[in-house]
């Protein structure tokens, strides 16, 4: 399947309750790297090793809900609906669940079929039991591919959640989508099926008379581009690299990359990666800057820093604190990937910024 590559990096969660359960769980978990098996304590001696009893399904499923676990759990819908109920959150939040009949006949995907991948998850298990995935997600019931389903399996940030509904309307009804996407990745996904359109730039596209539009894009757009059918993706290609002074607050780091941001039109939401020095590894206000909106931090020693050519001339300062000629842009590049800077290292405060292109 060609969603594979993001269920291997899945956490996944098999919740057996009965005796026959355990045992098509354990052939499940077999079959699936990584995951973990939890039975009803009663059952463990069914499902052989590697298994993890529990005594209480409510508890074990806000336990892993919180964890993110991606849920197959083999036992009736209803148990299932009953349970996970109370932890809903939102479809860009909550973990893909699956629930499979304990004769592993059927292998319905109950709850994030597309973000969560549960679509993808139905198919794999009905697969390895001989069995029926059922899908209820109305483009994949018209043969449709669907903008979130393009957006999981790339990687992509969605702007705005509710217009992914909208679009995929539009989409089911036939109606015209005016597409803007340099990276080529919507024609792909869609391959010839739904009415798209394609167009060079945003204005092209507004001007089309499409009754929706899709943007594939880092850049923030104008008020008059924001029409009432409009879905925003933004790709992961921008990486930052931060210095910053010893302890730095996280809003002061906030403030410096939003206003330098802003400044380039560019949105957070494309930001992939934060590049810095080791030494900054544990900065504890650049750590829950990073945290707070998900995005990874990279360290870097100082010889491979030293080992980037950077426009700017070496910083005495970074020379004497760390022995590297500079933080912000060597960073940048290095977690990037790539060699070219959309923002030379700007120093605000005690933050120290440069932005750089991920090549695609």
């Amino acid at each position: 399947m060609r969603g594979n590559r993001y269920l291997e990096f899945m956490n996944l969660a098999i919740i057996a309750i009965t005796r026959n359960g355990a045992r098509l769980g354990a052939r499940l978990r077999d079959a699936l790297p990584g995951a973990q098996l939890h039975v009803l304590r009663k059952y463990v001696g069914a499902a052989g090793p590697g298994r993890l009893p529990f005594d209480d399904l409510g508890e074990l499923a806000a336990r892993l809900w919180r964890q993110g676990e991606g849920l197959v759990c083999i036992m009736a819908t209803g148990i299932v609906v009953r349970t996970v109920a109370p932890l809903l959150r939102g479809k860009d939040q909550d973990p893909a669940v699956v629930v499979m009949d304990e004769a592993g006949c059927f292998a319905v995907s109950l709850l994030s079929g597309h973000i969560g991948g549960a679509n993808e998850l139905a198919g794999r298990c009905a697969a390895i039991l001989g069995g029926q995935a059922v899908i209820t997600t109305a483009t994949d019931v018209g043969g449709l591919p669907s903008f979130d389903t393009l957006a999981q399996r790339e990687g992509w940030a969605i702007d705005d959640l509710t217009q992914v509904k909208r679009l995929n309307a539009l989409l089911l009804d036939g109606e015209e989508i005016a597409v803007v996407d340099p990276s080529g990745k919507v024609a792909a996904h869609f391959a010839g099926r739904g009415r798209l359109s394609f167009h060079p730039n945003f204005v092209a596209a507004l001007e089309s008379g499409a009754r929706g539009c899709v943007f594939v894009t880092n850049r923030h757009l104008p008020t008059q581009a924001r029409t009432g059918q409009l879905l925003v993706l933004r790709p992961k290609n921008l990486a930052l690299g931060i210095g910053c002074n010893r302890g730095t607050a996280a809003a002061e780091i906030e403030e410096v990359v939003g206003a330098q941001l802003k400044r380039l039109f560019l949105s957070l939401k494309s930001v992939a990666a934060i590049g810095t020095a080791v030494a900054k590894r544990a900065e504890a206000g650049l750590l829950e800057f990073a945290e707070a909106h998900g995005i990874p931090l990279r360290c870097f020693e100082s010889g491979e820093l030293n080992a980037v050519a950077v426009p700017s001339p070496p910083s005495a300062h970074a020379l004497g604190a760390i022995g590297a000629a500079g933080v912000a842009e060597p960073a940048a590049l290095l977690a990037a990937g790539g060699r070219r800077l959309l923002l030379k290292k700007v120093k605000s405060g005690n933050v120290t910024l440069a932005i750089a292109e991920i090549p695609t």
